[in-house]
């Protein structure tokens, strides 16, 4: 059975969040989740309404970003979902250091959560299922400098110490129903 097939026979049974079913896409930088993450809501749009949400947006820069914070927002997401209400989704804007306008999150039947951080474990208390996507170190790297450029890589020097951290504090792949690797 491949992936889409199992995540559709996963979404047709009873949601545990609300009306909504929560797919969460977790593994270090430069992995692909958000790649997957589109494969996934592109293969599923005719079937279910689907939102997808970054933690690149909810981050509040590169200090903390995996901290108390992103629980905080998740929680917030979540809680709407369970009343089956939008939610006000900030968008931290990278090139500016700050939130900017926020966008209106709808209550979807899949909520796909993306990003270091999306399987944590307030989200895996309510998720349909957890996908946690291995890379090679080297390879995750080169991928992040390729796609958002040179500027960044002492960023992600550090970045790659703390999701690590983190990961390991977490027990994030090892909670994930789905392990794949890119």
């Amino acid at each position: 059975m491949d992936l889409v097939s199992a995540l559709t026979d996963l979404c047709v049974g009873t949601p545990r969040v609300g009306n909504t079913h929560i797919i969460a896409i977790d593994g270090p930088a430069g992995a692909g989740k958000t790649t997957l993450a589109l494969q996934i809501s592109q293969a599923l749009t005719s079937r279910f309404s689907i939102e997808v949400v970054h933690m690149d947006d909810l981050y509040s820069g590169w200090d903390g970003a995996l901290g108390e914070n992103l629980t905080v927002q998740l929680s917030k997401i979540i809680d709407a979902q369970k009343k089956s209400q939008n939610y006000l989704l900030p968008h931290f804007d990278w090139n500016t250091n700050k939130y900017s306008t926020p966008r209106d999150l709808k209550s979807p039947q899949i909520l796909i959560f993306e990003g270091v951080g999306s399987a944590r474990a307030i989200v895996r208390n309510s998720a349909t299922t957890t996908i946690w996507i291995e890379v090679d170190r080297a390879v995750g790297i080169k991928r992040v400098i390729a796609r958002d450029g040179d500027e960044i890589e002492s960023q992600m020097k550090q970045w790659l110490i703390d999701q690590e951290i983190y990961f390991t504090s977490d027990k994030t792949r090892e909670s994930a129903q789905f392990i794949l690797s890119t």
